[in-house]
């Protein structure tokens, strides 16, 4: 598998991206956070100090040879909101509140925060735009992989054939159990295709979020996809996952520039 080890951190890379593209999915080793959140803990919104936070994001940052100052992060809301990043976000302003990030400027770090919802990165080798998306349960069905599309689409005048997509570490649908009130909602969403993204076990029903926005991707004309395949909630030696965990744990970082 695409794991790179560098400067006591520990990530996953896409390979499908080209060689010009900056992108990693930090995994949990490597940081100074203490239990639980140990160690590479990337969120302030979980009860782990800041300025441990501050340390982590800083040796994310200066591993992958990034300014940290470059960064561009948002607040995650479980929605499909849209943010261009035209510069980096000054970090004495607070975030603003949206689940897509895109950027065509290679002064700009892309990042966001994730443990068990979908990262999904995006890559228009032809306009030269980067992006972000976060599709949790709610996203998904809201519909966010499409709106990303449509936005690269509208903003950037991107062909979805040349659009490059990764799905990344989040959790699997053997781990993802949901209820009637979310199957209902994804039965709606993908009619008679929800078959592919809810699994009925001894009556329970199981939702593939993997499968679910890739379908949404190949709807809007993505053909370049790849699937990292690897369970948050399988792999708790690697990744953080809210649900495994039961809400006491951190939140991974991915970023994605342009060299």
């Amino acid at each position: 598998m695409p794991f790179q080890q560098h400067n006591g951190l520990r990530y996953y890379q896409f390979d499908i991206f080209s060689k010009n593209i900056v992108n990693a999915v930090f995994t949990r080793h490597g940081g100074v956070s203490p239990e639980p959140w140990s160690s590479f803990n990337l969120s302030i919104s979980v009860g782990d100090d800041p300025a441990r936070v501050a340390e982590n994001r800083v040796h994310a940052f200066e591993t992958l040879r990034r300014d940290p100052a470059s960064i561009h992060d948002v607040w995650l809301v479980h929605g499909t909101d849209v943010v261009y990043a035209e510069t980096p976000r000054p970090l004495d302003q607070p975030a603003q509140k949206a689940d897509i990030l895109f950027t065509d400027n290679p002064q700009v770090s892309l990042f966001m925060r994730f443990a068990d919802c979908v990262p999904l990165l995006f890559h228009d080798p032809k306009k030269q735009v980067i992006g972000i998306a976060h599709a949790g349960w709610m996203g998904t069905v809201k519909g966010v992989a499409e709106v990303s599309i449509q936005a690269m689409q509208m903003r950037y005048g991107s062909n979805p054939a040349d659009i490059v997509a990764g799905i990344g570490p989040s959790i699997s649908a053997d781990h993802y159990e949901v209820g009637q009130e979310v199957a209902a909602q994804f039965r709606e969403k993908y009619g008679k295709d929800s078959e592919r993204v809810l699994q009925v076990r001894e009556d329970r029903i199981y939702l593939d979020l993997w499968t679910a926005n890739a379908m949404q991707l190949q709807s809007m004309g993505v053909e370049q996809i790849q699937v990292s395949g690897l369970c948050t909630a399988c792999h708790l030696e690697d990744w953080f996952s809210h649900r495994a965990e039961k809400g006491r744990t951190g939140r991974f970082g991915a970023l994605l520039a342009l060299a």
